[in-house]
């Protein structure tokens, strides 16, 4: 709901059998243990500085394929208010479910005056396409900003230390770092919880700019869902608070 909400994903839940959805037809597909899946759904309060709310939507809507591959389709909604314009943003990511390799990314971005529309087409090991269609090197196994919130989920998280992975698919963006900072019980909306505190660092402007100061508290359970996110702006704060989370289910055909 703002332009730091380009980067929010960057943060930013043990599942039933996976199933999706191609365009005519249900898909199944075999997976490791994840503490999420299709049919889970995370909503969130959002509020900037004294006057800017909103809401927040991520969920994983089904399974798709992309380029013969099989893989999960994510959705992350930002609806809002900001001043004096509206905020309706979009942010799509299609990733392997054991590997979480990203093969395509999509942002629709429509903050009042700004607005863009991009796709992403990502080649593991070998390169990117931008919306022009023009190609940029990649990483080995790249994430785009919505695997790697569910990446995050996935990992061990020891209080004192400070991750680094070079998997952003941009190249020029990595290192990622994730430092743990502390456990602690907050409430939220969404209820009371023991929580593990991140605090994530990319060298990128926006939320998780190295002058940010960002903290994102993770569930210290087998949900591993972002409970809170709080950052510095140079136009105010920006709080994340989770409201209600659905569980997984199977996905209907439509």
């Amino acid at each position: 709901m703002l332009t730091a909400a380009r980067s929010l994903l960057l943060a930013l839940a043990c599942s039933a059998p996976l199933y999706g959805q191609a365009a005519t037809a249900p898909l199944e597909i075999e997976s490791v243990a994840r503490p999420f899946g299709p049919g889970e759904k995370l909503t969130y309060a959002v509020r900037v500085g004294p006057l800017g709310k909103g809401t927040a939507v991520a969920e994983i809507v089904g399974v798709d394929t992309v380029r013969g591959q099989m893989v999960y389709h994510s959705v992350f909604r930002i609806t809002g208010s900001l001043l004096m314009f509206k905020v309706r943003d979009l942010y799509e990511s299609w990733f392997d479910p054991n590997t979480l390799v990203s093969l395509r990314y999509h942002q629709d971005i429509d903050q009042g005056p700004y607005d863009r529309n991009r796709t992403y087409e990502i080649f593991p090991g070998d390169k990117y396409l931008d919306a022009n269609k023009k190609e940029f090197e990649t990483v080995e196994q790249p994430l785009d900003d919505g695997a790697f919130l569910y990446f995050l989920r996935t990992i061990p998280l020891e209080v004192g230390k400070t991750y680094s992975w070079n998997r952003y698919f941009k190249p020029d963006r990595n290192p990622v770092r994730v430092t743990v900072v502390r456990r602690e019980r907050i409430k939220v909306p969404a209820g009371e919880f023991d929580a593990i505190v991140l605090q994530p660092k990319i060298k990128a402007k926006g939320i998780f700019a190295e002058q940010a100061n960002a903290e994102v508290w993770i569930a210290d359970d087998d949900t591993r869902m972002m409970l809170q996110m709080k950052t510095k702006l140079p136009f105010g704060s920006v709080q994340f608070q989770l409201r209600s989370r659905e569980l997984n289910r199977p996905i209907a055909n439509r």
